[in-house]
């Protein structure tokens, strides 16, 4: 069961000349209290703990092969990403089975690598106007091809057709 209590501050006592000097509330919430978790169970704050410790440590790690990658290397990492997350965007609309955790795994995929991006301009002293001016050119500039996926997809459809006509 589940135990609510009221957090109220430590002086209870309000008076009128205490309400005008203080203009905050005099509550502070509701907290809720869990029971204790049985010996030999994890509780719900440690597993949740743990989780985001190996969470960190994913991040961290695909952090490091950012940065082990040329700034050319990135470019073309997000340019296949966006192609990857507008594939996936076709597959809902066109309600064929996909993950819809891909869509949040890869934005943010995109957001490291643009970040790292920003992070190297600003070690070599660009400006923000300048980043946003070079950001402009390089959209610009570059050329569409087909996400990885859908060339593996069309290369396996040929192989299969091909094993068919023999």
């Amino acid at each position: 069961m589940f135990g609510i209590s009221i957090a109220s501050p430590p002086n209870p006592i309000l008076s009128p000349q205490t309400l005008i000097s203080n203009p905050k509330s005099a509550f502070h919430g509701v907290r809720i209290h869990t029971p204790f978790a049985p010996h030999g169970t994890l509780s719900s704050r440690t597993r949740s703990s743990s989780c985001s410790v190996v969470m960190m440590a994913k991040k961290e790690e695909e952090l490091k092969e950012i940065r082990a990658m040329s700034t050319e290397q990135i470019n073309e990492e997000v340019v296949d990403l966006k192609g990857e997350l507008l594939m996936l965007r076709l597959q809902k609309s066109a309600r064929e089975d996909f993950k819809s955790s891909e869509f949040r795994r890869m934005r943010r995929m995109i957001a490291r690598m643009l970040t790292v991006k920003r992070e190297r301009e600003i070690e070599e002293g660009v400006g923000k106007r300048l980043s946003r001016k070079l950001d402009r050119q390089w959209k610009k500039s570059i050329v569409m091809r087909p996400p990885p996926s859908l060339v593996k997809m069309l290369e396996e459809q040929k192989a299969a057709e091909a094993e068919k006509t023999k």
